[in-house]
């Protein structure tokens, strides 16, 4: 399958299910999903409070979260270590990069097994809330 044709798949599936569409370019999807820059302190909030899930797996600089995953990357330093698109991809759907890979993909709603009948055909993110995680991770520099 060429890149166009996989760039017009994903365009086309997003768009069906009533997700924004989005381009994966190599590692990274390097546009907004919402065409605009998401809210740091947002961000910080929603990894905080568990509504994503994030510190469930990963730990970082948070002190007033005493119980922190150890499952995966320390969130500290993401900022350093990946752009702002590669981490909008972690978010979106990290099984594009690594297809055994535990992390849930946040805002994808084909092609997955075992998903409650109260999340079928939504995403577990809407594309706010994964800029502002976004916005917040690359923040996180040492």
């Amino acid at each position: 399958m060429t890149s166009a044709a996989i760039l017009l798949a994903v365009v086309s599936a997003a768009s069906a299910q009533g997700l924004r569409p989005y381009a994966v370019v190599g590692d990274a999807v390097p546009d907004s999903l919402t065409g605009t820059r998401g809210d740091a302190t947002r961000g910080r909030a929603l990894i905080v409070e568990r509504t994503s899930t994030c510190i469930l797996c990963h730990n970082g600089p948070f002190p007033e979260q005493k119980s922190q995953g150890d499952l995966a990357p320390n969130l500290s330093g993401s900022g350093s270590r990946w752009s702002e698109g590669q981490l909008r991809l972690r978010l979106v759907d990290a099984s594009r990069l690594n297809a055994t890979t535990i992390m849930p993909s946040y805002y994808r709603v084909d092609g997955l097994n075992r998903v409650g009948r109260s999340w079928l055909g939504k995403p577990i993110l809407s594309a706010e809330q994964i800029e502002d995680i976004v916005a917040y991770l690359v923040t996180l520099r040492d």
